[in-house]
């Protein structure tokens, strides 16, 4: 990671930075400074363990690629950040593993999961926490996750 990127330290930190980043078309410090900004909307979520930690970065990193693609579509206009309040109440409902779980394990890719790997953020995905804590989830969302993730 750049060392002005692992500098940063605030969400809004990460945003101005991206926006330079992007004047200078440096698509790699896009890239990580997103990276960093949902690392540190998920340090403040307050998670129980490693596997719930990165669940919710799965989330906030979905809201970060999706806020990023409203201002692209709203050159010039003040928008609002992008909420994923279906994926959020799934986790109040069902607890954030087993939002992730019923997420995955579905015969068709989400959007978040289709969103994440366009935008070269595919180590986020549900899919990928899965693959890397297997012993916290179904083996059917196991195997959902590695035919989804290989193709």
């Amino acid at each position: 990671m750049d060392e002005r990127v692992s500098r940063l330290k605030t969400p809004d930190d990460c945003a101005k930075f991206i926006a330079n980043a992007r004047k200078q078309r440096r698509e790699d410090l896009v890239l990580e400074a997103t990276q960093r900004a949902v690392e540190l909307r998920a340090i403040t979520h307050g998670a129980g363990s490693q596997v719930e930690r990165e669940c919710i970065e799965a989330i906030y990193a979905f809201e970060e690629v999706k806020s990023a693609e409203k201002k692209r579509l709203s050159p010039g206009k003040k928008v609002s950040r992008y909420r994923a309040n279906r994926t959020w109440d799934m986790v109040t409902d069902h607890g954030i593993l087993g939002a992730a779980e019923r997420a995955v394990d579905r015969r068709d890719a989400t959007t978040g999961f289709q969103a994440l790997k366009e935008a070269g953020l595919e180590r986020f995905a549900f899919e990928s926490v899965i693959l890397r804590h297997p012993e916290s989830f179904s083996a059917s969302a196991v195997a959902r996750s590695r035919e989804r993730m290989q193709s």
